[in-house]
Formats: C-alpha cells, sequence, structure tokens
C-alpha cells in the first residue's frame, strides 16, 4: 500500500500543487476585490462563499452569482478564474488519466491485491511455482479435490489462461520472477498454512533456486521440484528437498517394470488414474527381442540404463552423438526419420522402437516410418508439447510419454494419497502373480470404472468417534471399518491396500487385526464407500452400531428419558411379579 501511495503523489504532485495554487488565487481575488449588496453598500464575499463560487464555476455548472449579483470587476475577475480552473483540471485530469494506466501502479495494485488474497486463505494451500503443463495440470486436479493453491508464474499469457479456467477452487495468481524471494513471501511462502511448495517450471536452475529459498525462509514446508539433471537433483537434494522428480527416470523405470512385470504396472495404472475415468487397458510390451531407441538424449540415455538390466537386445539411433555420447550397445548414426537408418538398425527384426527426440516432428516420423517398415511394432513416442497430442493420437502409439504429465501425474498422487506412494513402491518387491490376483479382485468391485482411493488416520480429526469410543472399550478392527453403517451385515465394495503403523508398513492387511491411535490405512473401492467410512469414523452411534448393532442415547437429555423409561419397565416388573399396584401409581 506505500508503494502505491508513493506512486500516486509521485506523479500527481505538480497537478495538485497548480491546482492548490490555482483556487487560493481564485479565492483570494473574490474575497479581495468589493460588491455590492441590494442597498448599493459595499460587501466582501467571505472565504467560505469564494471556495464556494470557485467550485461551481471552475467544474463549469454556474449555479448563479452568491450571495449578490456581482459587480463588472468581480465578473472580469470570476472570468480569469473559471478559464484558469477548467485548464488546471483538465491538466490534472489527464495527468490522473496517464497515472491509472502507468505500469507500475497497475504492478503495484495487482500485487495489493494479490497478497490480501492469499492472506485471506484460511485452509492449508500449496505454492506453485510455473504454470506450464506440469503446474496447469496439478492445479486443476488439486482444485477437483477441494485443495486450496496459489500460483506464480513469470509469463502473463499463462496468469491470464489461470483466470478463465473454470476451477473448483478459486486460485490466487501473479505474474512474478520466481527466482525473486521477495515475491515468493507475497505468496504466501512464511504463512503457517503455506503446507508446500512446488517448483514446477521448465528450467533447472529456477527450480533450484525456488528450493533454496524455500528450504531457508520455511524449513517446515514440503518442497516437491521437477529437475531434468542428475547433477541438479544432487545438489537440491544437499540441502533437504523432500521430493525431487526427473520425468525421464520416472518412465524408464516405469517401463522398465512394465516389461518384467506387467500386472504390477497395470495396478499402478488403476490405482494412480483419477476417480471416474474408464480403467486403462493392459500395456504388455515383449520382453524379448530387439528394441530400437531413437535418440540418445536425456530420456534415451535413461531408458538405456534400465533397459540394458532386462533380457532384450538394444540398438541406439543417434544423430549428433558427438553431443550425446555412445552407449555400449551397437549405435548407428542419423535422425532415425530414414528407413535407410532404421533398417541398418534392424528395424525388420525388432519388437519396440522407442521415439525419443526432444522434436514432437521428427518422433512422429519416426514412428511412421518404422511402421510402414515393420507393421507390428510396440512404439513408444516422447510427446514434448500438449499441443500436438492431435497429431500423435493420429499416429497411434502404444504408450505415449510426456514429461509434463508424468511429474503432475506423481506430485497429484503424493499430495491426494500419499499412502499410495509408499503402496507402489513396497509393491515392486511383491512376485507379478500377487499384482495379478490383486487386479481381478479391484476389477470385480469397481467394474468398468477407475476405483476410489483414499487413506484414513487414526486420530482425533480423521477418526474422532473412534477416540472417543475407546475410553470404554478397545479399538474395532480394519474389518468393522468396511462394515455398512446403514446395515452392518453388509460390507463397503473396498479394499484395505496397506496400514501403516509407525515405520513398518503392511500389504493387504489382515481385516480381523485392532487399529491403534495414529494408524495409516489405504484403501480403494467404488465411489461411495469412503463417505459411508466417515460416517462410521466421525459419528459414535454410526460406529457404536457397527460394532454392537445397537446404538444407545448418550446425549444428557436421551439419557435421562431413557433412564427414566428402564425404571418405568422395572416398576411394571414388580408389579407383574406380586400382583400389588407400585405404592407410586395412580389409582
Amino acid at each position: 500500500m506505500d508503494s502505491i501511495f508513493f506512486l500516486i503523489f509521485r506523479r500527481m504532485r505538480a497537478p495538485l500543487l497548480a491546482l492548490m495554487l490555482t483556487y487560493a488565487v481564485a479565492m483570494a481575488g473574490l474575497v479581495a476585490i468589493p460588491g455590492q449588496d441590494a442597498a448599493g453598500s459595499p460587501v466582501h464575499m467571505s472565504f467560505f462563499e469564494a471556495f464556494y463560487f470557485v467550485s461551481y464555476t471552475a467544474t463549469t455548472i454556474g449555479y448563479g452569482e452568491i450571495p449578490f449579483p456581482l459587480t463588472g470587476a468581480q465578473r472580469i475577475w470570476a472570468t480569469f478564474c473559471v478559464y484558469g480552473t477548467v485548464i488546471v483540471w483538465l491538466y490534472s485530469i489527464g495527468s490522473l488519466i496517464a497515472l491509472l494506466q502507468d505500469k507500475s501502479l497497475q504492478r503495484a495494485i495487482q500485487e495489493r491485491r494479490f497478497g490480501t488474497q492469499v492472506r485471506s486463505i484460511r485452509e492449508p494451500f500449496y505454492l506453485i511455482c510455473g504454470y506450464g503443463q506440469t503446474g496447469s495440470g496439478l492445479v486443476r486436479a488439486l482444485t477437483d479435490r477441494g485443495q486450496r493453491v496459489v500460483v506464480l508464474d513469470n509469463n502473463p499469457d499463462r496468469v491470464d489462461l489461470l483466470k478463465l479456467e473454470n476451477l473448483h477452487e478459486y486460485v490466487p495468481a501473479l505474474r512474478a520472477d520466481v527466482r525473486r524471494p521477495d515475491n515468493l513471501l507475497l505468496a504466501g511462502l512464511r504463512l503457517p498454512n503455506c503446507r508446500g511448495v512446488l517448483a514446477l517450471t521448465s528450467d533447472n536452475d529456477v527450480n533450484l533456486r525456488v528450493a533454496l529459498a524455500a528450504k531457508l525462509m520455511h524449513p517446515s514446508a514440503t518442497v516437491i521440484c521437477r529437475a531434468d539433471s542428475h547433477e541438479v537433483e544432487a545438489n537440491m537434494a544437499s540441502f533437504g528437498t523432500d521430493h525431487i522428480y526427473d520425468p525421464f527416470d520416472i518412465f524408464a523405470l516405469y517401463f522398465a517394470t512394465a516389461l518384467e512385470a506387467p500386472c504390477l504396472t497395470l495396478l499402478g495404472d488403476w490405482l494412480g488414474e483419477l476417480r471416474g475415468t474408464e480403467l486403462p487397458e493392459p500395456i504388455q510390451p515383449p520382453s524379448h527381442g530387439l528394441w530400437v531407441i531413437c535418440g540418445y538424449g536425456r530420456f534415451g540415455k535413461a531408458l538405456y540404463a534400465h533397459l540394458k538390466t532386462q533380457d532384450v537386445e538394444l540398438v541406439v539411433v543417434e544423430a549428433r552423438p558427438e553431443r550425446t555420447g555412445k552407449p555400449d550397445c551397437l549405435m548407428v548414426h542419423g535422425p532415425g526419420t530414414e528407413a535407410a537408418t532404421l533398417e541398418e538398425a534392424g528395424i525388420h527384426r525388432a519388437v519396440g522402437l522407442i521415439a525419443g527426440t526432444d522434436n514432437d516432428a521428427n518422433n512422429l516420423s519416426i514412428v511412421m516410418t518404422a511402421k510402414a517398415l515393420n507393421p507390428g511394432l510396440f512404439t513408444v513416442m516422447r510427446e514434448n508439447h500438449l499441443m500436438n497430442r492431435e497429431l500423435f493420437d493420429a499416429v497411434g502409439a502404444d504408450i505415449l510419454m510426456h514429461p509434463s504429465l508424468i511429474v503432475a501425474h506423481r506430485i497429484r498422487i503424493l499430495l491426494t494419497a500419499p499412502l499410495l506412494t509408499d503402496f507402489v513402491t513396497h509393491a515392486r518387491f511383491e512376485e507379478d502373480a500377487w499384482a495379478c490376483e490383486l487386479i481381478s479382485r479391484i476389477a470385480a468391485l469397481a467394474h468398468d470404472r477407475v476405483p476410489d482411493v483414499w487413506q484414513v488416520q487414526i486420530d482425533a480429526e480423521g477418526a474422532y468417534a473412534m477416540l472417543k469410543l475407546r475410553r470404554d472399550e478397545p479399538f474395532p478392527t480394519i474389518g468393522d471399518l468396511l462394515r455398512d453403517p446403514r446395515d452392518r451385515g453388509c460390507r463397503f465394495p473396498a479394499i484395505a491396500l496397506m496400514r501403516r503403523r509407525g515405520n513398518g508398513t503392511s500389504l493387504l492387511p489382515d481385516l480381523g487385526e485392532r487399529l491403534r491411535e495414529d494408524d495409516q490405512i489405504l484403501f480403494c473401492g467404488r465411489p461411495g464407500a469412503h463417505a459411508g467410512m466417515l460416517w462410521t469414523l466421525q459419528n459414535i452411534h454410526a460406529l457404536t452400531y457397527v460394532l454392537h448393532g445397537e446404538s444407545p442415547p448418550r446425549g444428557f437429555i436421551w439419557t435421562w428419558l431413557l433412564r427414566r423409561q428402564q425404571r418405568r419397565a422395572a416398576v411394571r416388573a414388580d408389579h407383574d411379579d406380586d400382583g400389588k399396584p407400585p405404592a407410586d401409581a395412580a389409582p
């Protein structure tokens, strides 16, 4: 606010001084020049009358001559006053219009409004730095679940686009350089309800600076960053960045797992998709044979590092090996967009092709040329820009890899269901048959839609009724949470995926296991099961019915009425036993 006042007074200082001086001179002349009253006696205007007269003449309203008709000298002076004040007013209004169009003032007003909007947020929120392809997808996913976010981006077009988005929650956004700590503070970095900072720009250096500033100015906040370089990842990890996501390493590990354990890959796809969407089709890339990798940049190197341990033969096609380096396998020098290069790489006997360059046009050309030479090829394509999605869909690749969407997907899972990330990590150590059996169970209860995934924490906020009831009886079991509070004989269509207790975890826990305080349980099931379970966790009457089949009254009035009814019932029982009416019975 101080900067706004400073800009206004600095730009309007000369017009205001000119206006004040003109008014003062005009008023002084009207007061000094004598007039005449109705009797012809000399009379002088007071300063108030002079100010009133100048005010309505300067604005060209002209109510009349007060308090008496003006003399010739007064009218001559009033004529000069009218022209002088009108000219000064035009000058002042012009300066004011120029001030309102000043970019510095507009920027100060935007920052003031943005800061007020951020401070008015009472719920926990996340500060997202960068509203590109990763940030936009993440903002929509978080707001769809009712979570609050604040956005900073240096591109004004992206900020304007955000304001046009139809989101479930209002998102304060500001065009600002996220490398400046004062902009991060303006966005609420030090507010106690700032739960985390997400650095999602396409520049590794910018993300590194944001992470460093966040850790220094708000150490308790969760810091999540995107990084495309192992050196930058190591730098971020050195000062305690909580989560670092490299889209190329993430996809390379995903693809290597799909070759070795397709059911486990499908399990992660089903549980990680947005709820309500159709179940993704199983993806089974060939696990034996020749794979051709076109492009040995960051993406190609990550894939090569994970695939070279698999039972597959690898050939790399690279147009500029002097910049990227050479792998240990056979390397063909060329862009991969020409049939001759692909034939030299053995495309006719290959089972799979990975088009992983940083140019979308080249990737499309590579896949189209390769399919013309080998129609049965399994193809993986890297999509660098979402605006080309229609072209990639038309090609019909088996797997599309988009770096920004991969990072947004992983962060969305981390923020909405943290236990799901741990579940997928621990599930990698299980046999693929274990994952196939779990997939069949999920398919039976979810039908053709992605199941809803949620987690429950046994504490005062997540399970109020359970902690309230524990004073009288032990904690219920995991199976009790799956009982329907409307009919305890029915169970919710849901599966308990994991239970975390302290530092220990248990996959597919036994339903007869009793819960403890601070336990965390991950569930998946049909939509509606989560809402019913929340009723059991928060309503003590529903929990009592689920455990015992009845729900006695617990309020003071209802307890008193129940005791009174029980006493009357006891009196009637005594009367029936001895055949005599009770002493307090009415005649």
